[in-house]
């Protein structure tokens, strides 16, 4: 067995080892742990209309966009049942 300055080493060790690593994990945080360009810029963003003509230019265009959405659709449902009439008849 060792002595007491075994003892007093080993006690150092168990309190300065997590001590020691807090300290090297928790100085300079933003410089070793960042990722550049992780949050987007302002301009990269949303921006939420306040105004009430950009409410309403804001809604226009959500509008053209649905109908665009939906002529698209439809275009496909077309070509479906058309390519369906011409090869499900045969079975």
């Amino acid at each position: 067995m060792g002595g007491p300055n075994l003892e007093v080493f080993k006690f150092g060790m168990y309190i300065m080892f997590p001590i020691a690593i807090m300290y090297y994990y928790g100085t300079n945080l933003d410089r070793r742990f960042s990722v550049p360009d992780f949050w987007p810029k302002p301009e990269q963003t949303n921006r939420i209309p306040f105004e009430k003509e950009e409410i309403h230019s804001e809604l226009e265009r959500l509008r053209q966009r649905r109908l665009y959405l939906r002529e698209k659709r439809l275009e496909q449902d077309k070509a479906a049942r058309r390519g369906e009439g011409e090869n499900g008849g045969s079975s």
